[in-house]
């Protein structure tokens, strides 16, 4: 793979970076800055080396062609990247970040074309444009004009083959310019990259939310490769059923119980013995912890109750499992743990990965890094996922993403 560290003479060249600011809004304040942080070390480096750099991302989803022109203005004013770039400029102190409102044609062009070495250019969202998600021609060579190297460095964004991750660099490789990806790439592909190929054991993958369904390929995927798989969340119930246990009123996937049956008799999947539950999640005025060993038959789910989280037996049988790895997966957290009522066993899930000093430990992104964070164990993981769903289609695919390969 082509890194930034291998491109040369980069002064005065305009560098295109696709990176990943699809951060958070509140109104129009950021209410975390972390995707711009870290996009930091690309930029600083591509700046010290006297480059002109064009940044580039999208920001939330734009309904293109299911809703009126009205609705559609709406969504651009409530996604504008614009609310980014005094976080940037704050960040870049010192440096002259620009914004363009613009997206496309002559008008961007100026913009980047007025850039001096050193500089910064902030575009506005690339979903501003129609074309963007579908990796429109025209509109991939209209930007790809406008530069001379590009920098892939928004992994959240990888698994998607769009004008800005895929169409561009086409474009410019078949020019004969130079495509590289930038650090936080980099970290992303070589950290997955051990859960990919899976070759350090025992190898323990902690799998859960809400479906079964969105998550069919990884677990194919990691059945192959894993010792152990622990199964949490919601996802947990629709095992529970298809082995014969009670669910009540637990999401449960009824299309999906022949797929889960098939998965536990592989011997690898490990179910929680036991099951907080409650009468509601936004109002409980009863929670019940209660066994759920299916090796044991457990007494299933009380009628008009749902599960919320794990219990804490299967807080011990999930220890166990993880104090021996020494390479290990997360991906969902194992309850709700956004109500303190439910928050425990992704908690403790949490603590005892990071206990395990002997472990390679993995944070696939998405709700799981945000309870690590929130519980303050993110730095105590090796490696953390800025993408969730780039990180599980990359060990689905065992490796492979659009905007990998493209630069390969």
């Amino acid at each position: 793979m082509n890194t930034i560290d291998n491109l040369t003479n980069l002064k005065g060249k305009k560098v295109l970076v696709r990176v990943d600011f699809n951060v958070p809004l509140k109104g129009s304040e950021v209410r975390d800055d972390n995707r711009v942080v870290q996009a930091l070390p690309t930029i600083k480096k591509l700046l010290s080396e006297g480059a002109r750099l064009v940044l580039m991302s999208h920001l939330g989803k734009i309904k293109w062609g299911k809703v009126d022109d009205e609705e559609i203005a709406k969504e651009k004013a409530k996604n504008n990247m614009e609310y980014v770039l005094p976080v940037l400029q704050k960040h870049l102190e010192g440096v002259n970040v620009y914004f363009s409102p613009e997206t496309s044609g002559e008008a961007l062009a100026e913009h980047v074309n007025a850039l001096k070495d050193g500089e910064v250019l902030l575009v506005q969202n690339t979903r501003y444009e129609k074309g963007e998600s579908k990796n429109n021609p025209d509109l991939a060579k209209d930007w790809a004009k406008n530069v001379d190297v590009f920098v892939m460095d928004a992994f959240g964004s990888a698994h998607r083959a769009h004008a800005s991750t895929y169409g561009v660099p086409e474009v410019l490789k078949a020019e004969g310019k130079p495509v590289a990806l930038g650090y936080l790439m980099e970290k992303e592909v070589k950290n997955l990259g051990a859960c990919v190929k899976g070759d350090t054991h025992p190898y323990v993958a902690i799998l859960a939310g809400l479906k079964v369904s969105d998550k069919i390929k990884v677990i194919d995927s990691l059945l192959n490769k894993c010792d152990h798989i622990l199964i949490g969340g919601a996802m947990a119930y629709t095992f529970y059923k298809a082995l014969g246990l009670p669910t009540a009123n637990c999401i449960v996937e009824d299309d999906q119980l022949d797929y889960a049956k098939k998965c536990y008799e592989s011997g690898k999947i490990v179910l929680p013995c036991d099951s907080v539950a409650a009468d509601s999640l936004d109002n409980p005025t009863k929670i019940v912890t209660i066994p759920s060993d299916v090796t044991k038959g457990g007494e299933g789910f009380p009628e008009g109750t749902l599960g919320l989280d794990i219990g804490p037996e299967s807080v011990k049988l999930f220890e166990n499992y993880i104090k021996s790895a020494k390479l290990i997966f997360w991906n969902g957290p194992v309850g709700v743990f956004e109500k303190d009522e439910f928050a425990a066993g992704t908690k403790a899930i949490c603590k005892a990965i990071t206990e395990n000093k002997d472990a390679f430990t993995v944070i696939g992104g998405g709700d799981s890094a945000a309870a690590a964070k929130q519980f303050g164990y993110a730095d105590k993981f090796s490696h953390v996922s800025t993408g969730g769903g780039a990180s599980l289609e990359m060990i689905e695919n065992d490796g492979h993403l659009p905007g990998i390969d493209i630069i390969g």
